[in-house]
């Protein structure tokens, strides 16, 4: 992606960052206790992220000329429940760090950072009823049921990848993977942003279900990159635990295309190692599914896998998007199908 690009998704991606982050922590009640819950709603959200979720919903709402502030109530509200579900997936995972610092429950206990997960939500949820004076009852309501269907999926997704890791299920399949997700990461990272942002900016007429299969492939793609960089990523530049998807077990496409591939006896060790709690699992076993991840092609087929699956993205954001005029917000839509692919971070 040439240089030029790559400045102007990160300048707009900072612009809507800094603006949603305002009124994120406007939202936050200037009351007690603060210590132990209000101080602490910031911390996922001012650790240096970037603020994808809303920038595609303000981005997509202003593509259909709609103006930032009609989107910013929801773009907090998607950002609130992102971070909402990325502490308590960091609970649920037992991850050790988030965004380049340890976790949220790692600093503060778990049952803390269990609760500003909790208050999130419930903040996300005042963030939504403030939609009801600005669109209007019709479009509040709708801007309403696409967060309940968001957040449905995203759990149902969860729920999925969870079992797989409880009941250490190995025999799964690349279609079984995207399905988990799309539930778990396409209809909230990318498909209902950008419904969210063009139902907006259109007043109701767009037609939504024209951005599915662009947020879908553009999610599965932004997944899988992830995916790789949790293995092969720099950490001072990811932020997160380098393997830290095989000390949590994850079924990632990386692991599934591993499992179908290796011997019978290293399917065998691995599903021993699997079955392990993390905290009795090695470094040396983890450095060697990784090396086996490397030598049967595995983490090679998922970066060719995320760049098909950028390509065919861009092929749907033509179709999404082909009623909007070509502008800035436009535009930044489209190039940040390859930027969120090209990242090393």
């Amino acid at each position: 992606m040439r240089r030029d690009r790559v400045q102007f998704v990160e300048g707009v991606l900072n612009e809507y960052r800094s603006v949603t982050m305002k009124e994120l922590l406007n939202l936050v009640p200037p009351r007690e206790p603060r210590h132990y819950l209000y101080d602490l709603v910031a911390a996922y959200p001012k650790r240096a992220g970037k603020g994808l979720r809303p920038a595609l919903c303000i981005a997509t709402c202003r593509a259909f000329k709609g103006d930032t502030a009609a989107a910013m109530n929801s773009a907090v509200a998607i950002e609130l429940l992102h971070n909402a579900f990325l502490v308590h997936d960091d609970v649920e995972d037992g991850s050790l760090f988030r965004r380049g610092l340890p976790t949220l429950h790692s600093e503060q206990g778990l049952a803390i950072a269990v609760n500003v997960g909790d208050a999130m939500n419930v903040l996300s949820i005042r963030a939504l009823m403030r939609n009801l004076e600005g669109l209007g009852p019709a479009l509040a309501w709708e801007v309403f049921a696409e967060i309940e269907h968001m957040v449905g999926q995203c759990v149902e997704g969860q729920a999925m990848e969870l079992g797989w890791i409880r009941d250490n299920v190995l025999d799964l399949s690349e279609e079984d993977y995207l399905r988990m997700n799309l539930k778990k990461t396409c209809w909230y990272t990318c498909i209902h942003p950008c419904r969210i942002g063009a139902m907006i900016g259109s007043g109701g007429s767009a037609e939504l279900d024209r951005f599915n299969r662009f947020g879908y492939y553009m999610g599965a793609a932004f997944q899988i990159q992830d995916d790789v960089l949790n293995l092969v990523g720099d950490r001072r530049k990811y932020g997160k635990e380098i393997g830290g998807d095989i000390w949590e077990g994850k079924r990632t496409l990386i692991l599934i295309h591993m499992l179908n591939r290796c011997s019978p006896f290293e399917k065998r060790r691995i599903r021993r190692f699997l079955a392990l709690p993390r905290g009795d699992r090695t470094a040396r076993e983890v450095r060697r599914i990784l090396a086996l991840m490397e030598e049967l092609g595995s983490v090679d087929y998922a970066r060719s896998m995320a760049r098909q699956l950028a390509g065919a993205a861009l092929r749907e954001f033509f179709l999404a998007y082909a009623v909007a005029e070509e502008s800035e917000h436009k535009a930044f839509v489209r190039d940040i199908v390859f930027y969120m692919v090209d990242r090393e971070f």
